[in-house]
């Protein structure tokens, strides 16, 4: 490609890019510490310190029950846990098992079945954040739009290094001319951030694109394994009545001795069958921490009758959700994140700046400059 075409590409992708980028850069920060925020604004809360430790769990069936009598009206839908928090269990409830939406997220002491909190959905601040960062209120359009926006930043980042590389070698790294124009200021701190954060933002597009396919991955494994371990039920009746969460989980937990539960879809979710619990399980170490395993689990039986891991396609998602946000390190990454992010709305900032100053300079023209030519006089350049 020649320079002019490379220039071009980092222009336009660069300029598409760039309004999304600042939100998602500006809205993802809160997100980093989205679980310390949420324990200090009391959304979640801290498991009790007990006198004693209960010689057993509490019962998950007790604790559905409870769930279901505060709401009557409403099914449980999944059963969720924090592999760091396993003292608590939540439960997810909705109007209907397969419902895409849910009316309720409770959290329960594992320990001893006590009530502890309801978390506040679709409300808040973080809730804001969180919608503008995943889909900007406009469902899967706007998840995979700002999806898009990913490979966008990849294209602008790669062309961009095509564009100012050769250029930046002839300064001494950090170098910005102070005693210059101010647009040459600008620039020096753009190229300079933009090479601290580099590698950072190819992370996070990289990891933001992969997060923003994560239904159409999910609804690829539904539509392939899923349905093949469902297909043997074919012309068994749905299950109905009663069915023992707490049985279900203690065979999940047998089958995978070395794993935790991460969540467990009841019969008739989108995540599982209408005879069958799916317990999804995840390791005890950093990595495995982040992928799943899973466990058939007849609802009627409480037997185990099938077992495996997820498809390469789900793992990649598991592990580009945790890294998008800096969570695998503790508070020393989470911070190094935070600052990154804020590296990177200056990157992004300065880099509208720049455009505005000099929009009507042509290719050639940013070729004569940047090789140390005069401009030509016909150009429309603000310094």
């Amino acid at each position: 490609m020649s320079f002019r075409a490379w220039y071009l590409v980092h222009k336009w992708t660069s300029l598409v890019s760039t309004l999304f980028l600042l939100m998602l850069c500006v809205t993802g920060l809160p997100l980093i510490f989205s679980h310390e925020i949420a324990h200090l604004t009391g959304a979640s809360v801290e498991p009790p310190k007990l006198a004693a430790e209960p010689s057993a769990p509490a019962s998950i069936d007790a604790i559905v029950a409870d769930a279901q009598k505060r709401r009557p009206q409403d099914v449980p839908q999944f059963l969720v846990a924090e592999a760091d928090e396993p003292e608590l269990v939540y439960v997810r409830m909705a109007e209907k098992v397969d419902s895409e939406g849910l009316t309720a997220f409770y959290t329960y002491d594992a320990r001893t079945g006590e009530f502890l909190s309801e978390y506040p959905l679709g409300q808040g601040f973080m809730d804001l954040m969180l919608r503008l960062h995943t889909d900007m209120y406009l469902g899967l359009g706007g998840t995979l739009f700002l999806g898009f926006t990913g490979l966008l930043l990849g294209a602008s980042i790669v062309s961009g290094i095509y564009v100012y590389g050769p250029y930046m070698k002839k300064l001494r790294f950090g170098t910005v001319r102070r005693d210059r124009a101010v647009r040459l200021k600008w620039l020096d701190q753009h190229n300079l951030l933009g090479m601290v954060t580099l590698v950072w933002l190819l992370v996070v597009g990289i990891t933001g694109t992969i997060n923003a396919l994560n239904r159409p991955i999910f609804a690829a494994w539904q539509a392939t394994e899923l349905a093949a371990l469902a297909a043997p039920y074919r012309d068994v009746p749905p299950v109905t009545g009663f069915v023992s969460a707490d049985a279900a989980m203690k065979a999940a937990r047998q089958a995978h001795p070395d794993k935790s539960l991460s969540f467990m879809a009841y019969p008739g979710n989108g995540f599982a069958t209408p005879q069958h619990f799916v317990a999804f399980m995840n390791g005890n170490t950093p990595m495995t921490s982040k992928l799943l395993s899973i466990a058939v689990i007849d609802a009627r039986t409480a037997q185990v009758v099938a077992s495996g891991e997820m498809p390469w396609y789900v793992s990649t998602l598991m592990l580009s959700q945790p890294l998008h946000f800096g969570d695998y390190g503790g508070m020393a990454l989470k911070l190094l994140w935070a600052l990154l992010d804020v590296l990177s709305i200056v990157v992004l900032w300065s880099g509208l700046v720049l455009w505005w100053k000099r929009r009507n300079v042509t290719a050639e023209q940013k070729l004569a400059s940047l090789q140390g030519n005069p401009v030509p006089a016909t150009a429309s350049v603000t310094e």
